[in-house]
């Protein structure tokens, strides 16, 4: 793995936090998601008006949120393509302390397309990065939403298993904290509003991926340990059933979720399912001149080109 690929992991983050980039102008957006244990559970956002027709969902990553850099560098991607955006916040993501989710919880991605202040639109497309891009493609599985046309995911972890193990492994650990920290405020935000599986002083000790999952996923959504979770949700196993077209970005040199953890299942892509890697840039970081060969523009740029295109 390059140097390059930490640079371009952690350098736009470093960025965004300094000089934030400008989201185009938006109004918040929320609606509600049925949970069969905790009922009503708020999921927020942020909605920017292009053409009335056509949105793009964007859906971030694990800690991530919408005011994240690449999301707000998508959102000003579908600007310049001029098509509306949802930056959406996955439950308790913004910190509100309504709940947390997980790498298959496709349920907030079926309640945000049915919300009414997403009804006028004819056309809607997904854009998942990181753990929003597994998302994404498991909502492709079944799709709920027949005018959801194609989804891409950039640096998406296919296989859960291999993406925990990669993630904990010793050389990870600035990226493990990283996540663990993000993960921790959004646990402690639910903790005051309402009961959660695990007290919170012992969620924060753990040390690993795969132990914060045993003790937070596991309990709150009924699988019978972590192993169970991965397999279950896994979506790289099952992309022969993906009911939507769908682009894959992969980065080369990513050291979050390695490109030794996607190649098995890239290899064998099915039909629907277009794979592109990305020799420069790191983690949903790239240079303005990486080329997916799909459009002008930024990889964002590109891979929204991909998705109007279906």
């Amino acid at each position: 793995m390059k140097l390059a690929g930490h640079l371009w992991t952690i350098g736009p983050n470093l960025r965004h936090r300094l000089r934030p980039h400008e989201a185009p102008p938006s109004t918040p957006w929320s609606t509600e998601v049925d949970d069969p244990k905790l009922g009503p559970v708020r999921l927020r956002g942020q909605l920017s008006r292009g053409d009335p027709t056509t949105l793009v969902v964007l859906v971030h990553g694990l800690g991530g949120s919408p005011d994240s850099s690449y999301i707000i560098k998508a959102a000003q991607a579908a600007a310049r393509a001029g098509v509306s955006s949802l930056r959406l916040a996955l439950r308790g993501a913004d910190r509100s302390g309504e709940d947390f989710y997980h790498a298959g919880l496709t349920v907030d991605l079926e309640a945000a397309l049915a919300s009414p202040a997403l009804a006028g639109f004819s056309r809607v497309f997904l854009l998942g990065f990181s753990l929003g891009g597994h998302v994404s493609l498991r909502y492709g599985l079944a799709p709920s939403d027949p005018r959801v046309r194609a989804i891409a995911s950039v640096c998406a972890p296919l296989d859960l298993h291999a993406g925990c193990a990669a993630i904990d492994a010793p050389r990870a650990w600035t990226y493990r904290r990283y996540l663990l920290r993000g993960l921790l405020e959004i646990y402690r935000e639910v903790a005051q509003r309402r009961p959660v599986p695990t007290p919170v002083p012992l969620a924060a000790a753990a040390r690993t991926m795969r132990e914060w999952d045993r003790l937070t996923i596991v309990p709150r959504f009924g699988f019978a340990s972590a192993a169970d979770y991965y397999t279950s949700m896994s979506v790289g196993p099952r992309l022969g059933e993906l009911a939507l077209p769908a682009l894959v970005v992969a980065a080369e040199h990513d050291p979050m979720v390695p490109a030794s953890t996607l190649r098995p299942t890239l290899a064998a892509a099915p039909p629907q399912v277009t794979v592109r890697w990305v020799d420069r840039g790191g983690h949903v970081g790239f240079p303005r001149s990486a080329d997916l060969g799909l459009a002008p523009g930024e990889v964002v740029d590109q891979a929204l080109a991909w998705l109007l295109a279906r």
